[in-house]
C-alpha cells in the first residue's frame, strides 16, 4: 500500500499513471489517499465505519 499525497492548497490529487501498477485502487478518506495495487486473482475489501474507511483487506487466490 502506497501513501498518495493531496495538495493542501488545492485540494486536488495528482497521479502519474505511468509510475502507479497497471491495475490499482485508490481510497480517499478524511483528507488521505491510498493506492494499492490489485492482485492477479482474488477480492479487495474496503471495510467502512460510520462513513468512514476502517481496513482494507486483500484474499488472494488462483484459478485451479
Amino acid at each position: 500500500m502506497r501513501e498518495c499525497e493531496i495538495d493542501i492548497s488545492t485540494m486536488k490529487l495528482e497521479l502519474d499513471i505511468m509510475e502507479i501498477p497497471r491495475s490499482c485502487v485508490v481510497v480517499i478518506c478524511d483528507g488521505k489517499a491510498k493506492l494499492r495495487e490489485l492482485p492477479p486473482h482474488g477480492e479487495y475489501k474496503i471495510v467502512t465505519h460510520q462513513g468512514k474507511v476502517k481496513r482494507m483487506r486483500r484474499e488472494e487466490g488462483e484459478d485451479f
